[in-house]
């Protein structure tokens, strides 16, 4: 082909990329030319015939659009909700901020007795210790245990110890001289109003939180078939009552494990799980998390050695003191968090939907308020000021799962520009799941993907079932973030792709392949 068939060639395909939506090339950048046919053959095919897909991909340096389908319309994003939510709470409390859930007695003191009140005053701590490994780090499963009861079997279990703050706080009671309590041990959680979240996992928002406010159920098959199955819980107390039958099955048989609510605080196990096969996680959510924490906190006393006359399974009397009297009670013991950055890896990189959902309730007690809708309106003030248009933003919650959830691409690659002039921004990057390599990122694209390791990004997934058709309603598949290319150069991008009907034996998984291949060709095909 000629010089000049070649050149008309290319404006051919960018006058038609033009017409569908797709940003008009430069006829004289044969590579964007090409990034555009081949991100064309991604989203175009047969199977998004009834789906509307929305992609902006910019320049990091220069701000310059590399390419772009839809930026302007809104999507649902699923968890890509996170990224703002996140952004909005490092802005609003700082990458370094920590929460100290303190212990105050109330009553008289004669000699080790306290003939008054043991009051635990809650802060938001998000991981109260559970996700501290033994060297200080804060641990995470790139298949979290919130997600266990969503229908896959591959849920893991930090090696942490769920309860080590209830234990140190314990502990630290025991040392100020305090053997025994005659009155109510209590959790004071008054530190916002409690609400629900969106999405999978425990949804009970409060500002105290134990092991993620689940109960953790582990089932290892037998040796052989037919023998009933072992099946543990953690962490271990006499607030909740279980009743557990699980049988081993076959070993070319299908895993079936189910955690089903009896009761307040009572729960049975029930199902199959075949010979041989990895011991499989379940999570049992708690409906009460500040009368879990106060059994646990019980229970931790009296093995470090305290009195505690309190009764485990019954609430305390609800009569705590107002806010302004803790000034003038002894503090006799605290615990403090590790930084807010940690809470927030975990939060991206496993999507984790009950601290996203808490995280506004954070925002909001900061300034003084105690509602998450004044956390989200707190967000907006934020977000206004990172350069993000926010009236091309739209949020009910903050983990992703809310009706009224939508963004427009172009919405959100301002977050990540403005996010990027921050102080808070290397916290916030490296937060974020890398492709191939951890997180939900983890298995999107293959080991020897050229692209493994280069992209930092957030993904979302929002599925329903079609029950008329047996089949699901992807209504959401997305990934938004930063990619280094092949040449070199920092890519900001933001993809989405809305109502996809998919099988039931696929799910989202094709959708979670195709935006790791367009991660490939951006890495490939990038400026």
């Amino acid at each position: 082909m000629s010089a000049v068939l070649r050149r008309w060639a290319v404006w051919v395909l960018a006058v038609a990329a033009g017409a569908v939506g797709v940003a008009a090339v430069p006829a004289a950048d044969p590579s964007a030319a090409s990034l555009s046919t081949r991100v064309g053959e991604l989203i175009d095919g047969p199977d998004y015939r009834h789906a509307t897909w929305g992609i902006l991909v910019a320049d990091a340096k220069t701000g310059e659009t590399v390419f772009a389908r839809n930026p302007d319309a809104m999507f649902a994003p699923a968890s890509v909700t996170k990224l703002f939510t996140c952004a909005a709470a490092l802005v609003a409390l700082g990458p370094d901020r920590t929460f100290e859930t303190a212990v105050y007695q109330r009553g008289l003191r004669l000699g080790g007795a306290l003939r008054g009140d043991l009051i635990l005053v809650a802060s938001g701590d998000l991981t109260f210790g559970g996700r501290t490994t033994k060297d200080g780090r804060t641990a995470f499963r790139d298949h979290d245990h919130t997600y266990a009861n969503s229908g896959l079997m591959d849920s893991e279990l930090t090696d942490t110890d769920p309860l080590a703050g209830v234990e140190a706080l314990a502990r630290q009671v025991k040392e100020a001289g305090i053997t025994r309590i005659d009155g109510e041990v209590l959790v004071d959680d008054r530190l916002f109003a409690r609400s629900r979240g969106s999405g999978t996992g425990p949804d009970v928002i409060s500002p105290v939180v134990v092991n993620d406010n689940v109960i953790d159920v582990t089932v290892t098959p037998a040796e052989e078939a037919g023998k009933p199955a072992a099946v543990t819980t953690r962490p271990e107390t006499a607030f909740y009552q279980v009743d557990a039958l699980v049988n081993t099955s076959a070993e070319d048989t299908t895993p079936d494990v189910q955690v089903l609510a009896v009761g307040p605080n009572q729960f049975a196990v029930r199902g199959r799980i075949p010979k041989g096969h990895k011991p499989a996680v379940r999570v049992y959510p708690v409906d009460e998390p500040a009368l879990f924490a106060r059994a646990v906190f019980v229970e931790a006393l009296r093995r470090n050695g305290v009195q505690a006359n309190a009764a485990v399974v019954r609430p305390g009397t609800i009569n705590l003191p107002d806010k302004s009297a803790y000034e003038k009670l002894r503090k006799v013991a605290s615990f403090t968090s590790p930084p807010l950055k940690d809470a927030i890896t975990v939060t991206l990189k496993v999507s984790h939907n009950l601290y996203a959902s808490t995280l506004p309730c954070l925002i909001a007690a900061a300034n003084g308020q105690t509602t998450a809708e004044a956390g989200l309106r707190e967000e907006g003030k934020i977000l206004k000021e990172l350069g993000v248009d926010t009236d091309a933003v739209s949020f009910g919650g903050g983990a992703g799962g809310a009706p009224s959830d939508h963004v427009t691409p172009r919405a959100t690659v301002q977050l990540l520009q403005g996010m990027a002039k921050r102080p808070e921004w290397e916290a916030y990057r490296s937060a974020l799941p890398v492709l191939g390599v951890d997180g939900t990122l983890a298995d999107a694209v293959k080991p020897e993907s050229p692209a493994r390791g280069k992209v930092s990004a957030k993904t979302g997934t929002l599925i329903w079932a079609d029950v008329a058709n047996n089949r699901f309603l992807l209504r959401s598949k997305a990934l938004a973030g930063v990619l280094t290319t092949k040449a070199g150069r920092t890519l900001y991008f933001a993809a989405f792709v809305n109502n996809v009907p998919v099988p039931k034996d696929t799910g989202a998984t094709r959708e979670g392949k195709a935006l790791g291949r367009l991660c490939e060709v951006l890495y490939e095909y990038g400026p």
